[in-house]
C-alpha cells in the first residue's frame, strides 16, 4: 500500500523518503519550479539552507513557494550542541502558509518534511490534517526513520523514492 510509488488509495499524498541518497530539499524545489514553469498553483513550503549544509550547525530556512517569504526555523545552538535545533516559533509563524493554501485550494502543497516534530503531534502536524482533509494533492518528504508515523499518519499514503521521475509520475497520477 503506497510503498515505492502505488497508488496512495484515497489520500492523494505522498512523501520522498529521505535516505540520504541525494538533496531531498533540492528536488522538493525541482518539483515546484516544474509544476510552476506548467501554470499550476503550487503552494507551500521548501527548505533552505542560506550558508550550505555545514552540519548540523547551519541555519535552517523555510521559504514559502509562492511569496518567497522566509522563515527561519533553527536556533543558532553552536556545532557542539546535542538539543534540538528546531525553533518552534519560527515553525508556528511558518505554519501560515500551510493554513493558506488551505483556503485557496492549489493544485499541489508542498511541505519541506514530514519530520520528528509531526512524528511527535507538533510542527506542522495540524496543517498537514487539515490539507489531507481537505483531498489537497500534498508532496512532502520524510527520513527513513519517520516513515512509520508517517504510515500510521496517514493510513499508508504513498512513499516514494527520491527520484524526479518517481516524483513526476506520482504528480501525475495525482492529476489524473
Amino acid at each position: 500500500m503506497g510503498v515505492d510509488g502505488g497508488d496512495a488509495g484515497l489520500l492523494p499524498a505522498a512523501a520522498i523518503e529521505d535516505d540520504g541518497s541525494c538533496d531531498v530539499d533540492a528536488l522538493l524545489a525541482r518539483v515546484v519550479c516544474e509544476q510552476q514553469r506548467a501554470g499550476r498553483r503550487v503552494r507551500g513550503l521548501v527548505m533552505t539552507h542560506p550558508e550550505g549544509r555545514a552540519g548540523c550547525a547551519s541555519p535552517m530556512v523555510l521559504v514559502d513557494v509562492e511569496t518567497l517569504d522566509e522563515y527561519l526555523v533553527s536556533q543558532p545552538l553552536g556545532r557542539d550542541s546535542t538539543s534540538c535545533r528546531a525553533d518552534l516559533q519560527g515553525f508556528a509563524r511558518a505554519s501560515a502558509v500551510l493554513r493558506r493554501a488551505v483556503g485557496e485550494t492549489p493544485d499541489l502543497v508542498i511541505s519541506n518534511r514530514f519530520g520528528g516534530l509531526e512524528a511527535e503531534g507538533a510542527g506542522f502536524r495540524a496543517e498537514l490534517l487539515e490539507i489531507l482533509a481537505q483531498g489537497l494533492p500534498l508532496l512532502t518528504v520524510a527520513a527513513t526513520r519517520h516513515l512509520d508515523a508517517w504510515q500510521r499518519f496517514t493510513g499508508g499514503a504513498t512513499v516514494l523514492p527520491a527520484r524526479d521521475d518517481a516524483v513526476a509520475a506520482w504528480i501525475a497520477r495525482s492529476r489524473a
